[in-house]
């Protein structure tokens, strides 16, 4: 990785040039060719989205920050963009999954870096929404998709519509960096741990009001009324499809009669296949990994019923399911094949699950796999045409305390500094240097690998006596002090990690949708010095 970052210093001499039909309407850019395209990537978007005043507060911060004559020495036109976002990984969730991976590996852990902690640029993101100051998965990343800040709930739509109201979405929907992606020419896919229909994935293909309608089940008797479409079939609808999309969420593919929660009667699977004959579906770990590399047609992969499961869940349970590593290795493989360029999303969204769940383990054990897949996709990428974004959609409310011993296990009971058994705080009680301000609080599941069997379980807040227990189980959920049925995310500042061209646009304290303007500019701008 160290050769591939030094390679990034000098300066790309890569240059890669496109125009587009002048079109206000993205579905009329949809239906031309893409040869006849004559104008930069700004002007496809609707005015609305260009004249929203997010969209021009994070154009004019971008504008300033291409006149630092530092930030401009580095190259900054990208062929390929990959965004990986780890759902819910926040400042903490990263400190304490750098000491774990440093600790399984058999050192104190405190000195180790994760795979994308060694980039050379590095920033922060706002994450408010428009309407909350502790964000959710839907507003942020439509924040990173459209260069706009929404309301929570909402999939690359604008403030100005509705939670659950299609008719006021009307000449609201915004146009994502996959959609511009795709108009430039470019390959594009989806990879997720999540269901695919899940709001992070969502916002970069779906227009919606509701994050919730992942199938025609979730929709409202008015929302079906009004014609409005699910998330599931507006994946289908996708204008030129999408390349590659691997994840879970197979039930919203399928009727009820097979064993799906469809109610319309439609297998959008069979549609799939219907609509691109060449395509490849898989829906195991075994057939993903036994596709012929030589076939180039759209590949989708639907793994599981709902969320895949956690990676704690493939060792301890011996689950068959393809690793967000082997995801990301054969949606790389497939996507550099187009000679034009890619622009790839990974996420890792069982983070966001483990810490809802009060569970550290599973939390931070997904973390150790995004910087896996990142670690993986370095070796298979050249930094010097190839801008690598790492970031968060928002954090969670895990906290990180105690004063331990350097060394101490991260999951484990506080030990200070000189000191061989647990510290006892004033109530008399041990603690864990990791803990939660809200959720389900403390339940010792021993091995068990699905932090989610928690829900089914009784609050149980406040402070224990873990005295015998072995918290650093994959089966530990933390001590909560506030009870709820779900912990909540965090509303501080979450860290971006860059690499390649354009990464130099995301240092220092960014708003969250700055990412969509740094990728576009990047990836699809003609001229490297102009900002649209």
């Amino acid at each position: 990785m160290t050769s591939l970052l030094n390679q990034y210093s000098r300066n790309s001499t890569v240059r890669w040039l496109f125009v587009i039909l002048i079109s206000i309407n993205i579905t009329a850019c949809f239906s031309e060719k893409r040869e006849d395209m004559s104008l930069t990537y700004i002007q496809s978007l609707p005015q609305h989205q260009v004249n929203n005043v997010w969209f021009q507060q994070a154009q004019s911060n971008l504008k300033d920050k291409m006149k630092n004559k530092v930030l401009t020495n580095s190259a900054s036109s990208a062929k390929n963009v990959i965004l990986f976002v780890g759902d819910g990984m926040g400042v903490s969730t990263v400190s304490a999954a750098r000491i774990l991976q440093g600790q399984l590996a058999g050192n104190n852990g405190e000195e180790n870096l994760l795979s994308f902690e060694r980039f050379p640029f590095s920033g922060f993101s706002k994450t408010y929404n428009v309407d909350q100051q502790t964000p959710d998965s839907a507003g942020t990343m439509t924040a990173m998709m459209t260069g706009v800040k929404t309301d929570a709930g909402l999939l690359s739509v604008d403030e100005q519509s509705n939670r659950g109201d299609c008719a006021s979405a009307k000449n609201h929907r915004l146009t994502t960096v996959l959609e511009l992606a795709e108009l430039a020419g470019k390959a594009t896919g989806i990879v997720t741990t999540a269901r695919i229909t899940h709001a992070t994935p969502a916002a970069s293909y779906a227009k919606s009001v509701e994050r919730d309608w992942e199938d025609d089940s979730e929709l409202s008797i008015d929302a079906k009324a009004s014609g409005c479409v699910d998330i599931a079939q507006q994946l289908l609808a996708f204008k030129g499809g999408i390349d590659v999309a691997l994840g879970g969420g197979r039930k919203h593919f399928l009727p009820e009669a097979q064993k799906g929660s469809r109610q319309d009667g439609k297998n959008l699977i069979s549609q799939w296949q219907t609509l691109y004959p060449q395509g490849q579906y898989v829906d195991s770990k075994q057939q993903l990994l036994a596709l012929d590399s030589k076939i180039n047609g759209p590949l989708l992969g639907l793994f599981n019923d709902s969320h895949m499961d956690y990676s704690a869940e493939h060792s301890v349970d011996k689950v068959e399911e393809p690793s967000l590593s082997d995801m990301t290795r054969i949606a790389l493989s497939r996507l550099k094949k187009n000679d034009e360029g890619f622009f790839l999303i990974v996420e890792a969204g069982r983070i966001d699950h483990g810490h809802h769940a009060g569970n550290a383990y599973n939390a931070l054990h997904e973390t150790i796999e995004l910087s896996d897949a990142v670690a993986l996709t370095l070796e298979q990428v050249d930094l010097t045409n190839t801008l690598v974004v790492v970031t968060a959609d928002h954090s969670h409310v895990m906290t990180f305390a105690g004063y331990p011993k350097r060394g101490n296990p991260i999951l484990g009971k506080v030990v200070a500094a000189g000191e061989n058994t647990p510290t006892l705080a004033d109530d008399g009680l041990p603690y864990t240097t990791l803990s939660y301000m809200n959720g389900r609080g403390m339940h010792s599941l021993g091995h068990e690998g699905d932090a989610d069997r928690v829900n089914k379980l009784e609050i149980n807040v406040g402070r224990k006596d873990i005295s015998k227990i072995d918290t650093e189980l994959p089966g530990y959920h933390q001590e909560a002090l506030i009870p709820r049925h779900s912990e909540t995310h965090g509303g501080e500042d979450v860290g971006i990690y860059a690499a390649g061209p354009g990464a130099q646009w995301l240092t220092g304290v960014n708003e969250q949708n700055m990412i969509f303007h740094v990728i576009a500019q990047s990836l699809l701008s003609k001229d490297e010095s102009v900002v649209f």
